[in-house]
């Protein structure tokens, strides 16, 4: 399994980033600032490095150039700054990629899969395949199956859908939905979700019943 270094002082952001890492099966380790970054780098061997730019302690261009002294291990740079100079300085002090924020963390971990498999690392294992009576649900090839057919979902109702399957049996509220499936940053309201509940139902035929309605909470997906 391939270890990320996720480094950056908002915690937001990294919860962002490692909730993402984790659903897609790497190991993850994290640090708040450079320095923590250079001393994690020294004791353990990370397969790839996202670090922020603007970070106290020590920055992220010079925790790079600190850390090329020693290993040739991939960093992804982020920053809130996108323009020529910023991404040349940060291809200078070592970076392997850039990617300016606000970004998609699905590009991302996108980013860190071509990356690590160019550098010939293992990419992560295939994970489980859930099954209820005539329902298929597959996690690593995003595959739906409905009673031997194979149905087609938007990538937002496959997000939604799978963290309802993942955490079946368990209450979800509208904003437990919102903050796990849309991210943080989401402007819209609770009824987006009542909205795709709709449409998942309707996707899903028979199965539809799987997908309780709790009433003044939220939903629950249950066998």
């Amino acid at each position: 399994m391939s270890k990320i270094l996720i480094v950056d002082d908002e915690l937001r952001v990294r919860d962002l980033i490692k909730k993402y890492a984790k659903f897609e099966g790497y190991e993850v380790c994290e640090a708040s600032n450079g320095l923590k970054a250079l001393e994690i780098c020294k004791t353990s061997d990370p397969d790839i490095i996202i670090m922020d730019v603007m970070m106290p302690e020590l920055d992220g261009f010079s925790a790079c150039r600190e850390i090329r002294k020693f290993s040739n291990v991939p960093i992804i740079m982020l920053s809130a700054r996108g323009e020529e100079y910023d991404k040349v300085h940060g291809f200078e002090s070592g970076v392997d990629d850039y990617v300016v924020k606000p970004f998609s963390p699905k590009e991302l971990m996108m980013r860190i899969g071509a990356i690590l498999k160019r550098g010939g690392l293992s990419l992560p294992e295939a994970k489980e395949v859930y099954q209820h009576e005539g329902l298929t649900v597959d996690f690593t090839g995003r595959l739906v199956i409905v009673d031997g057919k194979h149905v087609d979902m938007s990538p937002r109702e496959y997000d939604l859908f799978f963290f309802l399957v993942k955490n079946r049996g368990i209450a979800l509220s509208r904003e437990k939905l919102i903050n796990e499936v849309w991210g943080y940053d989401f402007l819209g309201d609770d009824r987006t979700i009542d909205t795709h509940i709709k449409q998942l139902r309707k996707i899903l035929g028979p199965y539809s019943r799987c997908i309780s309605t709790l009433r003044g909470v939220g939903y629950r997906f249950d066998e």
